[in-house]
C-alpha cells in the first residue's frame, strides 16, 4: 500500500457530532469545546449548521456558536449552509468558508433536505456563487455515496452526477460520505477510482461513519488510493438525524492514533485533543464511542 507523509483531518465534531446528540449541549460549552478544539494543532473546525432551527434544534444557537468563540489565525472555521437564508447568517456570522450539501440518492435527498436532487441544484448554485462573490470558500457534502437507508446500493453514476454539478458549480472540495457506515475498502477503491478518473485527489475528501466498524479499514483504503483529507468527529460523536441507524462517525482521536502511529504527520497534538474529547464526552453525559477514551477506563484482562 502506497501512505502520504502527511494528512489533513477535518474537525466536524461541534456539527456532525452534536446534531444527533439527545443532550442539548450549552452554547458557552460549545463554544469552550471549540476554543480547545482550536489549541490541538487541527487546521480546519466545522463548527456549527445554519440550517432551520426546526430541522436541527441541537444547533439553533448557530450564530452565537460563530460570533462567540476565539478565532485562531491558520485555522478555517466552517459551517453547513443549505440556502441564502443560512448563508446570510452565516455570513453575520463571519464564518471563513460554507459547507454545502446534498445526497447521491433521491429519497435520502427528499428526506434530508425536502427537495428532488433536481430541484436542489438551483438553491445550490445560488449559495455557493453568493459566497464565492463575499470571498469565501466554498466545500460540497454529497452524502449516502456507498448506500442509502431508503434505497439501499447507489451507483456510482449517480455519485458522479452529483459531483460534476457540485464542481460545475465552484465548490474548491467535495466530501464523500458514508452516511449510514455501509462502505467496505473493496467499494471504496473501486469508487475511487472512477472519481479519480474525473476529479484530482487533493479535491476529494471522505467521510466515513464507524456504523459497522469498518471506517478505519476505509481511511485505509482511501490512503492507498491517494486521498489525503479526511473528516472525523471527536470521541466518535454523532450521525445523521435523517438516515436512521447512522451511528457515530470516524473518530478524530482514533484516527490520529492510526496515522501517527504510521508515521503519517498530522500537526495534532494527542494529550489536547483528549483533553478536549473528555471534556465533551462529559457535557453529552454519555461514554462516547472511540475506542481512544475507552481504552482510559480499562482494566488489565
Amino acid at each position: 500500500m502506497k501512505f502520504p507523509e502527511k494528512v489533513t483531518v477535518k474537525e466536524v465534531g461541534p456539527r456532525d457530532g452534536l446534531q444527533n446528540e439527545q443532550a442539548v449541549i450549552a452554547t458557552g460549552d460549545k463554544i469552550t469545546w471549540i476554543n480547545q478544539l482550536s489549541l490541538t494543532g487541527l487546521k480546519y473546525i466545522e463548527i456549527t449548521s445554519f440550517v432551520n432551527p426546526k430541522w436541527i434544534p441541537a444547533l439553533a444557537d448557530a450564530v452565537e456558536v460563530a460570533k462567540g468563540i476565539e478565532r485562531v489565525p491558520g485555522i478555517t472555521y466552517t459551517a453547513l449552509v443549505p440556502n441564502l437564508r443560512g448563508l446570510e447568517r452565516a455570513l453575520e456570522a463571519n464564518i471563513d468558508e460554507a459547507a454545502v450539501f446534498m445526497s447521491a440518492s433521491e429519497t435520502h435527498n427528499l428526506k434530508n433536505i425536502n427537495k428532488s436532487i433536481e430541484d436542489t441544484y438551483p438553491v445550490l448554485q445560488e449559495v455557493v456563487q453568493e459566497t464565492i462573490n463575499a470571498g469565501k470558500s466554498v466545500r460540497g457534502y454529497v452524502s449516502t455515496v456507498f448506500g442509502c437507508p431508503y434505497e439501499g446500493p447507489v451507483s456510482v453514476e449517480a455519485v458522479v452526477r452529483v459531483a460534476d454539478r457540485l464542481f460545475e458549480m465552484g465548490i474548491g472540495e467535495l466530501s464523500l460520505g458514508d452516511t449510514i457506515g455501509v462502505a467496505n475498502p473493496r467499494q471504496v477503491t473501486e469508487v475511487l477510482k472512477v472519481l479519480l478518473k474525473r476529479f484530482p485527489a487533493e479535491k476529494l475528501a471522505m467521510h466515513f461513519h464507524d456504523t459497522r466498524g469498518t471506517a478505519m479499514a476505509n481511511v485505509l483504503a482511501s490512503l492507498d488510493m491517494g486521498i489525503t483529507v479526511f473528516d472525523a468527529s471527536l470521541g466518535g460523536l454523532g450521525g445523521c438525524p435523517y438516515a436512521p441507524g447512522a451511528s457515530g462517525n470516524l473518530a478524530t482521536d482514533d484516527l490520529l492514533y492510526m496515522l501517527e502511529g504510521m508515521g503519517i504527520h498530522t500537526g495534532i497534538d494527542r494529550d489536547k485533543l483528549i483533553a478536549a474529547a473528555l471534556f465533551i464526552q462529559e457535557k453529552v453525559g454519555r461514554q462516547l464511542p472511540s475506542h481512544s477514551l475507552q481504552t482510559l477506563g480499562s482494566c488489565a484482562g
